[in-house]
């Protein structure tokens, strides 16, 4: 292709700290295999958030700009040579994984677990793989899912963070009639709620120590009952902060009319203090989901787990669980999930959207939950 056939497009470009950049970059036709998608729809995630305040997230700086995000849904318009199941005009939402296909994790079908996995927005791999905050993107067919009829771009771009409580509902092996307690009302906490509610849970309930979240989740049928943690100081010593985790579960359980505890309790906050709470919230065989990525390093009162048979298992990502995702978007079960949709701005306007979604309000003082970047004409 000559220079004079070139063709652009926009890109939200991550250069450091607070420094994202609209800029104009060269598009390709796909490659064997890939098709290209034209973004419609692209959710804000928590990982975004932190690689635009701190230029990393956890151990992963960039190296080099990034286009983020990863919650994508688009029109196909474009498909390379020896792609068979997609075609123009195809409405899809974009998984944004692309694993190795070889090794043993992904032979196994948990190619969550690929160590040569590039997920694209994210600065663990090194040339980066850019994310969806772009007009359009080449990606592999076999991670690009049709969309149902009955399911928009917006409700697609919330698969992937519902293919993240897929999986872990999975793990739990979540089954009707269990009771469900959820730490952390964000995104991720309202989707396990929502999809606790859908699986049939007798009970599901939710801390957190943000009352608008809370009412949110209990006003929208997410949660039938939720307790606001005080807040208080940080505790001077370890040991003062695991007699506060076991003290404030005693007072949680007793609101909730629930002493033995919760058969599947879902961590989403990654705080520290709410993993430990989990554990003595869990009923004595239950189990506690680890979802939040948050506190590196954690001191956990592992006697009241192995005493208990409490099983804490991690949760990484998700494997095999889109087509599910999509599924329920589209059939209209997960009741009022579309209100976790709180704000829709334009790709141009990217950086605002990024300060919106970081005060956790807007300029009207409304809450901020998830916040859609859509094309910008």
């Amino acid at each position: 292709m000559s220079p004079a056939t070139v063709q652009l497009q926009r890109a939200a470009v991550l250069h450091g700290p607070r420094d994202l950049r609209l800029e104009e970059r060269p598009f390709w036709p796909p490659q064997y295999n890939y098709a290209q998608v034209a973004i419609q729809s692209t959710g804000l995630c928590g990982s975004d958030l932190h690689y635009y305040l701190e230029g990393r997230n956890g151990d992963f700086a960039l190296q080099a700009p990034l286009v983020l995000g990863h919650e994508s849904a688009g029109v196909i318009t474009a498909v390379g040579p020896g792609v068979k199941n997609l075609a123009l005009g195809q409405r899809v939402a974009i998984e944004a994984g692309v694993m190795c296909k070889k090794c043993n994790y992904c032979q196994a079908g948990r190619y969550n677990l690929c160590k040569d996995m590039h997920f694209a927005s994210s600065a663990k791999t090194f040339p980066h793989l850019d994310g969806t905050l772009q007009d359009r993107m080449n990606h592999p067919a076999y991670a690009i899912h049709p969309l149902p009829d009955n399911c928009s771009f917006d409700q697609a771009a919330l698969a992937e963070p519902l293919s993240v409580l897929i999986h872990a509902a999975r793990r739990a092996n979540l089954t009707s009639g269990q009771r469900v307690l959820v730490f952390g009302t964000g995104s991720i906490g309202i989707l396990a709620c929502a999809l606790a509610n859908v699986y049939g849970a007798s009970r599901v309930v939710a801390v957190d120590i943000n009352q608008t979240r809370l009412d949110f989740a209990k006003s929208y049928g997410f949660a039938s009952q939720t307790y606001c943690l005080p807040k208080v100081d940080k505790a001077r010593t370890p040991e003062e902060q695991l007699r506060r985790a076991k003290d404030n579960v005693s007072t949680i359980l007793s609101k909730f009319n629930e002493p033995e505890g919760f058969d599947v309790v879902f961590e989403c906050t990654g705080a520290e203090p709410c993993i430990q709470m989990s554990i003595h919230a869990a009923v004595t065989g239950g189990k506690v989901m680890l979802i939040g990525m948050g506190s590196r390093n954690v001191m956990l009162p592992l006697s009241a787990a192995a005493l208990r048979e409490v099983d804490i298992q991690g949760s990484f990502r998700y494997a095999n669980t889109y087509p599910e995702a999509l599924k329920l978007l589209g059939s209209g079960k997960l009741r009022n999930v579309e209100k976790l949709i709180t704000h829709r701005v334009p790709l141009a306007d990217t950086s605002r959207a990024f300060e919106l979604l970081a005060r956790g309000k807007d300029e009207n003082g409304n809450m901020v939950m998830k916040i859609i970047i859509g094309p910008s004409s």
